[in-house]
């Protein structure tokens, strides 16, 4: 008898679907079928793009020219302002020839770990850590390494945890700070420290620069390539217009890197996708090019919502929330909740006490399986500020 044909290949099959927009989605399903559920799931500010961006595209719409194909790698004008926004933020000079604009961050992460891993190749991967990630890094064949850091330790791994895990097959570092999903900012000496090690080592960073203009308290987000310049040689910094200038929707994100690194990933992009929406890469280059105003009214409401959801999450017996000082999420440690009946039900696991406030509070929360251990739940404050505290007193009134 034949073997009936594996319908997906082993590769496509194993991937999970993403835990955020799988939680989003279903909120906004029962909010559809009139439940008043409050989503604290998506990565997504509620403020509108600003205007001028949106007139920018709306004049690039009627242009004829956008109407057409354009380079693989992205337009020009968007590539050069891309490479001073690095400068300016990131300290680090580099040429638009190393730039390639993407249909958001994730392809960008994707082509990152597609262009630099062969099969078996190890990432290491601090956790906890965006949901993409590990799926990314095993569609490009690589095997991740997770290490883990608790709000014992803020949320930031150490040279120590890294050279631990460090083996032969080690190749690819994976950095976020700000980071999603805990908001944690690492100071420059342990940007340093983290660098200094893997230029050492000869491991290549992939750093997540997507939240680096959202930070609180005057703290700074400071580049790997910043601190440590001979790094750059080894290292792909990724980003986008996405959470800065609320355009999630508009899908534009980038990759930085060395020449030839970049030459093979628009090589892969040219028969992937070819070019990003020309209308989005014009939004974009008015987002980076544009007035900054705006950018900084909507940090400084992140700001405000930042210190509301931690002081009432906090208030909660069993619920420990360190302070972010970036992004905007928090990341409380829930375990002091499990093994505690709660109208009826008794959570052992994070997952469990995700469904659990969903059920009885109308709230949506991503549990900390994720982004790693259980234990954890992630709740992002980009979100009005009335629906931001009604949520935060229902778990209040849950859990009292």
């Amino acid at each position: 008898m034949t073997t009936p044909a594996r319908r997906l290949s082993s590769r496509i099959a194993a991937i999970a679907e993403s835990a955020t927009l799988k939680v989003d989605a279903k909120a906004k399903a029962l909010i559809a079928e009139g439940r008043p559920v409050v989503s604290y799931g998506a990565g997504e500010p509620d403020f509108p793009t600003p205007a001028h961006v949106v007139e920018a595209a709306v004049a690039a719409a009627r242009d004829p020219r956008n109407h057409r194909y354009s380079p693989a790698a992205g337009l020009p004008d968007l590539r050069e302002a891309i490479a001073e926004k690095t400068l300016r933020d990131s300290g680090t000079t580099v040429s638009p020839s190393q730039v390639i604009v993407t249909n958001g961050g994730k392809q960008a992460v994707y082509q990152s770990f597609a262009a630099l891993l062969d099969d078996g190749d190890e990432v290491i991967l601090p956790a906890p850590y965006w949901t993409t990630y590990p799926e990314a890094i095993a569609l490009a064949g690589g095997v991740t390494v997770e290490v883990f850091a608790g709000a014992d330790q803020e949320y930031k791994v150490t040279v120590d945890q890294l050279e631990a895990a460090r083996t032969e097959r080690t190749k690819v570092l994976v950095f976020c700070s700000p980071s999603n999903p805990t908001g944690a900012v690492y100071t420059r000496d342990e940007v340093t420290a983290i660098a200094t090690w893997a230029l050492e080592h000869g491991v290549w960073i992939i750093s997540d620069e997507i939240y680096q203009d959202l930070t609180y308290d005057g703290v700074e987000a400071v580049s790997v390539t910043e601190a440590v310049p001979e790094v750059a040689d080894q290292t792909i910094l990724v980003n986008g217009v996405a959470k800065t200038y609320a355009m999630t929707g508009w899908r534009v994100g980038w990759m930085v890197g060395p020449a030839d690194v970049v030459a093979g990933a628009a090589n892969l992009q040219s028969h992937l996708s070819s070019n990003v929406s020309n209308v989005s890469q014009r939004a974009a280059l008015a987002a980076l090019t544009g007035p900054q105003d705006e950018v900084e009214v909507m940090r400084r409401a992140f700001d405000a919502r930042r210190a509301t959801i931690v002081r009432e999450l906090n208030s909660i017996d069993g619920v420990v929330t360190p302070t972010p000082q970036g992004a905007f999420y928090v990341y409380p440690d829930v375990s002091g909740l499990l093994g505690r009946e709660w109208g009826g039900v008794t959570p052992t696991t994070s997952l469990e006490l995700a469904d659990l406030i969903l059920d009885q509070a109308d709230v949506a929360v991503v549990p900390g399986e994720a982004f790693g251990p259980s234990g954890y739940l992630r709740l992002s404050y980009a979100l009005g500020d009335a629906p931001l505290l009604e949520g935060v007193q229902r778990l209040q009134r849950l859990f009292s």
